[in-house]
């Protein structure tokens, strides 16, 4: 429907006449009180005519500028019908190691080789894209941990930014109880039960100055939830020397402490070996930390004032050529 955000601008309309009326009028001119008509006035009385209705054209045309003006300083909206738009009341923080051994290749996608950050990226770009309704942060760690997206709605930033991150941006070892630490400094003030961190790591804490178990303690002093995800798969085959050799590209992992940390906040230990345990793991996510039922009605606004103030100022350059070009006869 039609709306004006500023009604009481109309109350402005009347304004010229009330100038008009109380103001007096200046340039009168005294005329003769009998003249002699000859061919001349004629002639005279007809082309005053013309510019009686020439000026009164003009007023209306002056008229119709000032509605106009007046109307797009009330600020005409177009306003939509009401949309509902889903609200979870979740704060998820998702906290990725870019240690130096995440560029180990032991996971597959279609079929080809790629180190544990790609997979990750891969797999979480889906869950990212399903957070409607959440907000979501990203904390980026290394030797040390860095908040790269506080909790937004905005979605499509924290996945350009998970998606730009490389391997060893933060250092080549592991600060998890410092990631823990980061994400319950920003997480603390929020309201209880929608805290979550999702940490994501392949190794073992080697870096910081918070132990991780310390960290998770104090993470559920704050009621925050952590769930762990452990990645890396368990057999590799690697060309050496002596010919192929399998081994286990996840000997650093550290499980215990991984399940530790959720255990003490209330979350889970997830074990990731390959791109589809994890598209898993995150599936699971979903149904651990249901969305809260609730909806926030929205009703669109376009405004429209920019159409009424552009034919006013249209009209008033038509006024003002049509004056220039009188001046000038």
């Amino acid at each position: 429907m039609f709306e004006l955000e500023w009604p009481w601008a109309l109350l402005l309309l009347p304004l010229p006449l009330l100038v008009w009326y109380f103001l007096p009028e200046t340039g009168t001119q005294q005329q003769a009180a009998l003249r002699v008509p000859f061919m001349e006035d004629f002639d005279a009385l007809n082309s005053s005519l013309q510019k009686v209705k020439a000026k009164i054209w003009l007023n209306l045309l002056l008229v119709i500028c000032w509605v106009l003006l007046i109307l797009a300083t009330a600020r005409p909206l177009w306003v939509g019908d009401q949309i509902e738009l889903p609200i979870s009341g979740r704060d998820l923080m998702l906290a990725v190691d870019l240690s130096g051994s995440m560029q180990v290749e032991d996971f597959r996608i279609k079929g080809q080789a790629v180190d544990r950050l790609t997979a990750t990226k891969y797999v979480a770009r889906d869950f990212i894209r399903d957070r409607e309704g959440d907000r979501l942060g990203l904390i980026l760690f290394g030797r040390n941990a860095y908040l790269q997206t506080p909790l937004t709605f905005d979605l499509t930033t924290v996945n350009t930014l998970l998606m730009e991150s490389a391997i060893g941006l933060a250092g080549k070892e592991t600060a998890i109880g410092d990631a823990i630490g980061l994400a319950i400094k920003r997480l603390k003030d929020k309201k209880d039960g929608s805290r979550v961190l999702i940490l994501l790591t392949d190794g073992a804490n080697t870096a910081g100055e918070i132990t991780p178990i310390k960290a998770a303690e104090l993470a559920a002093s704050h009621g925050l939830k952590i769930y762990t995800i452990g990645i890396g798969a368990d057999e590799m085959i690697r060309e050496s020397f002596f010919g192929k050799q399998r081994i286990n590209p996840s000997m650093d992992l550290d499980e215990k402490t991984l399940t530790a940390i959720a255990e003490k906040t209330g979350g889970r230990y997830f074990r990731a070996r390959d791109t589809e345990e994890l598209a898993n793991i995150y599936r699971l996510l979903d149904e651990l930390e249901p969305v809260e039922v609730d909806t926030q009605t929205l009703r669109p606004e376009k405004s429209l004032f920019m159409w009424p103030l552009a034919i006013s100022l249209m009209f008033a350059m038509c006024i003002a050529l049509i004056r220039l070009s009188g001046r000038g006869r």
